[in-house]
């Protein structure tokens, strides 16, 4: 069993940045892990994934250039750096772990609120 625990979000001003940590309990080194947001009355949507070894990550095409996605399987955490952040980058932020950065996610965090005022 795999446990997930955001921590890292608030509110910031647009232009400034925020580090987001996963943190996971369980045997997470061999799953590929992932972080999805979901802003207010709209879907959850994919941000950025990267694989079991840290390589080949993957971003949407709005957060390129401002996002990255790290992970250390040491500490078992995966951590998102988000800057210039924008005020549409405003939402829940979950990491989540699964077998293939691009396929289905098995398991989920409670998720951290991100809040980016203009």
């Amino acid at each position: 069993q795999v446990q997930l625990v955001e921590s890292g979000g608030g509110l910031v001003q647009a232009g400034g940045s925020l580090r987001l940590s996963c943190a996971a309990s369980g045997r997470t080194s061999s799953y590929a892990m992932g972080w999805f947001r979901q802003a207010p009355g709209k879907e959850r949507e994919f941000v950025t994934a990267i694989n079991w070894n840290g390589a080949s990550p993957v971003y949407v095409d709005s957060v390129k250039g401002r996002f990255y996605i790290s992970r250390d399987n040491a500490k078992k955490t995966v951590y998102l750096q988000m800057n210039s952040l924008k005020p549409e980058d405003t939402g829940v932020y979950y990491c989540a772990a699964g077998r293939n950065p691009l396929g289905q996610y098995t398991y989920w965090g409670q998720g951290t609120q991100v809040t980016v005022s203009s």
